[in-house]
């Protein structure tokens, strides 16, 4: 199964999770492969962080008005913006390629005006991240 492929499968199992207030392994289907499950993990351990951070920047947003399958997308594309290095094994990406990702699942799965929402969103934790002195 490609990467892309399991990326949105980490998003439809969290969504789901998300949707039915159930945890994530009740999601997730038995052969799930374990990049999918490791990302599905990553985003419910750093849940918190990455909702403020989408609190943060969605001007006019609360986080309970945006759509839950954009809240899945937008928290998988954080997470492995912010936090790929903690997935197992080399399998971190560059996180304009994590935001192309979430920019390209919203363009299949959500409304018209989705993509650039996730983008705008991403993009901006992006530009704060760079700018922040270390």
């Amino acid at each position: 199964m490609r990467r892309t492929q399991q990326r949105r499968a980490a998003v439809w199992a969290l969504y789901q999770s998300d949707l039915l207030s159930r945890p994530l392994e009740e999601t997730l289907p038995r052969d799930t492969p374990p990049f999918t499950r490791a990302l599905g993990r990553l985003v419910c351990e750093h849940r918190p962080e990455l909702d403020e951070l989408i609190r943060e920047h969605a001007t006019g947003w609360s986080l309970e008005r945006i759509a839950p399958l954009e809240r899945s997308i937008l928290r998988v594309g954080l997470a492995e913006m912010l936090r790929g290095d903690e997935l197992p094994g080399d399998q971190a990406i560059p996180p304009e390629g994590a935001i192309d990702e979430a920019v390209e699942t919203a363009k299949r799965f959500c409304g018209a005006e989705a993509p650039a929402f996730v983008n705008g969103i991403l993009g901006a934790v992006l530009r704060e991240r760079e700018l922040r002195p270390t």
